[in-house]
């Protein structure tokens, strides 16, 4: 049997996802506590899950911004009503209803006109196999027929309506579209992702041996380098967040910035390599500190400090909330460290302006960041002399 358009829809929708985040089966059911099997079951249609709940936390997973999610359960949506539909009773029960016709034996009886004259007489002759068979299943008939129709009724209204849990999140995406569609965000923003302390002081853990990795890019080049060695994070991720109003004089204020945290894993088994012999800046910027091994991670505003001087200066922090314009753009730095974790985590930015409100997923180019830590990983630096890696004991430096 053919799969159902809506199924087909919601599965496709599944498969992306699952491509986009690029984890086995078996790694994607682990985090999301179901079998392998299953979610491979989901993605190739042969199951609609029987609620959103496990769909939406793999979009999560994958870091799906919130149209997305929303697009996602109107499709379950469809395709439950389609698996719902196609386990309905009414299929088995609308034969029993044609079936009451059938039970007349003579179905060219209707021809001669006087048939229906002879069956009074023809019930004398019948009386004795009436109590048998035939009365008895021709005076319920239309009780029967009213029960079935009535079970149709019902499998129609189950199919039209599901349940209230269900119906109640359905609506979402036409209610929150035409708000968002018609407008634009009173603002833009970017993200740099691939910064390093001092432009110059940086570590990435790499699932490789150090003969089978690249010499240490400049600054500039290091997203670059991160992508083709599948680096990670190691220890710290800087990102730096870019926010620009659209006009000149409509201010948009930003409210608060949190942290949202995808997933949580045991740090990777990776090596480390860092981008640097020891390096410092004059300025440390003001920036918001996240320690992702807390359980409810928080943005929090640290001070920054000028050395470029004669005397060390302070760097204020300055808390939510902020103002921008096309012409007062804002920078929000992001420090977010780990030592115990392989976390996934994201962003999210409140702002208003002109009677609207809102809130921004700042993500990595549409994934979750990521940051694992380093402790009792083995540690290398670049001896650019000798031009390869080499460990921490073997250039004198520790930790």
């Amino acid at each position: 049997m053919p799969k159902d358009a809506a199924v087909e829809e919601f599965a496709g929708l599944v498969r992306a996802l699952k491509a986009r985040d690029g984890r086995s089966y078996e790694a994607l059911g682990r985090r999301l506590s179901v079998s392998a099997s299953t979610l491979h079951r989901y993605c190739s249609g042969a199951t609609v899950p029987e609620e959103f709940a496990v769909v939406d936390r793999l979009a999560l997973l994958c870091g799906a911004y919130e149209e997305e999610r929303r697009a996602l359960e109107a499709a379950w949506t469809e395709a439950d009503r389609a698996r719902r539909r196609a386990a309905s009773p009414a299929a088995t029960s609308v034969p029993a209803v044609s079936a009451a016709p059938e039970s007349n034996p003579e179905p060219s009886a209707p021809e001669p006109g006087p048939g229906p004259a002879p069956d009074p007489s023809a019930a004398d002759p019948s009386a004795p196999e009436a109590p048998r068979a035939r009365p008895r299943r021709g005076t319920p008939a239309p009780l029967l027929v009213a029960a079935a129709v009535a079970l149709v009724m019902l499998a129609l209204a189950a199919a039209l309506f599901g349940h209230p849990t269900r119906t109640a999140s359905a609506p979402a995406p036409a209610s929150t579209a035409p708000g968002r569609t018609p407008a634009p965000l009173p603002f833009t923003w970017s993200i740099g992702s691939q910064l390093w302390e001092g432009g110059c002081g940086h570590t990435y853990l790499v699932d490789r041996a150090p003969r089978a990795v690249a010499p240490p890019p400049v600054a500039a080049d290091s997203g670059a380098w991160a992508g083709t060695h599948g680096a990670v994070h190691g220890g710290e991720a800087l990102v730096r967040i870019t926010v620009h109003g659209r006009s000149p004089s409509d201010a948009v204020v930003l409210h608060a910035l949190h942290v949202r945290l995808v997933d949580r894993a045991a740090p990777l088994p990776w090596n480390a390599y860092r981008m640097d012999n020891g390096c410092g800046g004059a300025v440390t910027p003001r920036h918001f500190a996240v320690d992702l091994d807390r359980p409810r991670p928080l943005a929090r505003p640290v001070d920054g400090l000028d050395a470029s001087g004669a005397e060390v200066r302070k760097i204020p922090a300055v808390s939510f909330p902020y103002k921008v314009t096309s012409s007062d753009p804002e920078e929000l730095l992001v420090s977010a460290r780990t030592a115990g974790c392989d976390c996934r985590w994201y962003l999210e930015l409140e702002w208003s302006a002109g009677g609207r409100t809102g809130t921004v997923r700042i993500t990595d180019g549409g994934k979750p960041f990521r940051t694992s830590g380093t402790r009792g990983r083995p540690a290398y630096v670049h001896d650019s002399a000798e031009g390869r890696w080499i460990t921490d004991s073997d250039s004198g430096q520790t930790g």
